[in-house]
């Protein structure tokens, strides 16, 4: 912890908080789970969030909460992952309701002299350091003991207050790009239903469209992996392309290159060549910005002079399923060349239409890129704002 403001002093949550932990009724008793209408939270639902009861998945009787170590905690309440898979050891909850927990949360009740908003915001951004006390300790997960002994900073009330206000309004912003972001996502994927089956026409366009093979737009060409153990095969020259370089749209360079000897034995794609994953990620899909190679996961599609690029990339992307049903349940999917290349699309006779309907989309894109990056921009100033206000 930094040197503190003026005034504030330093305690541990044991100190100012009572720390306890729930408890799971036995499944095995239908009676205390059946008609349950008590909340009752897991560490699944434990997002570094606001918990509100409608984000309550389960629920439990009367009875199960008498015959368990489930006990019910007040609106206000903060809860702490105690263990949890991939991330979720250490993420914390603000609880705007009561309810019950299981055992595997820490639930965190402040008495009058504290600001249970504050101490959300605090533990927010203590996640990595929170983390590593369970490590430090020679454990794989965190404990009562541990959470007791967390230090945090301890403002006068007001200040806590007036802090956890501050916090709040970004918190809101964020919380309303969120929000904004999926209704934009939500309405281009209805948006590309409509426009790549022809249900939907513009721009006074009429006429069939026509069902033609991936092979018949184009030339499809399946990457390789220069041998890794010869190093001469790899250096500053050629971009090449894997599954992980599949982050935006445009592909304009890699995180792995190919020095001239490796190029020589990869297969190199013309910039504007419509890029697809086939094995194991299945249905990435980009545009190559560039000319380059790309790794045997891939698939391109060197497009016919009469076929919109940007229009087959919205239609692999909204054929995701459809290629996902193809790779079958291997233990690792695939979608050969062969199979790929007899994938049925559906197109426009007119290279004006499918031009047009891309531009359409590709301004749905622009949209949610802005909101993303507005986002992105929120966050790194409230994580700035917390470094600032919090100590």
């Amino acid at each position: 912890m930094s040197k503190l403001p003026s005034g504030w002093k330093i305690k541990t949550l044991g100190e100012i908080a009572t720390i306890s932990s729930g408890g799971t009724p036995s499944r095995n008793n239908l009676e205390y789970w059946k008609d349950g209408s008590i909340p009752w939270i897991r560490t699944t639902e434990v997002q570094n969030c606001i918990l509100n009861e409608d984000d309550t998945q389960e629920f439990i009787t009367e009875k199960g909460l008498k015959n368990s170590s489930a006990k019910i905690v007040p609106k206000g309440t903060l809860l702490l992952a105690m263990i949890g898979q991939g991330k979720t050891r250490g993420q914390v909850a603000y609880l705007n309701f009561e309810a019950s927990t299981n055992q595997n949360c820490a639930t965190i009740t402040f008495g009058s002299d504290y600001e249970p908003k504050f101490y959300f915001q605090y533990l927010l951004s203590q996640y990595e350091n929170i983390r590593a006390l369970s490590n430090s300790a020679g454990q794989s997960n965190l404990s009562g003991t541990l959470v007791k002994a967390i230090k945090v900073p301890v403002p006068t009330l007001p200040e806590q207050i007036k802090i956890a206000e501050t916090l709040s309004t970004w918190d809101n912003a964020i919380q309303a790009t969120e929000s904004l972001i999926t209704n934009s996502q939500q309405q281009k994927k209805a948006l590309m239903q409509m426009l790549l089956s022809g249900e939907k026409r513009v721009g006074g366009f009429s006429g069939e469209w026509e069902q033609y093979s991936t092979s018949e737009i184009g030339k499809v060409v399946t990457g390789s992996t220069p041998q890794k153990s010869d190093i001469d095969n790899y250096g500053n020259e050629v971009c090449w392309a894997t599954a992980d370089d599949f982050k935006q749209k445009y592909i304009t360079d890699t995180k792995v290159k190919l020095s001239s000897k490796g190029a020589n034995k990869a297969r190199i794609v013309p910039k504007g060549s419509v890029l697809v994953t086939c094995i194991a990620s299945i249905g990435k899909n980009a545009i190559a910005n560039i000319d380059l190679a790309t790794n045997q996961q891939i698939n391109a599609i060197i497009v016919n002079a009469n076929i919109n690029n940007e229009f087959v990339y919205y239609l692999i992307e909204n054929s995701q399923e459809k290629l996902l049903s193809l790779a079958g349940t291997t233990a690792v999917p695939i979608v050969n060349k062969s199979t790929f290349e007899k994938i049925k699309l559906l197109f426009p006779k007119n290279l004006e239409e499918q031009q047009k309907i891309a531009e359409i989309l590709t301004t749905a894109d622009q949209e949610i890129e802005t909101l993303q990056q507005k986002l992105e921009r929120l966050k790194l100033e409230k994580q700035a704002l917390m470094q600032r206000l919090l100590g």
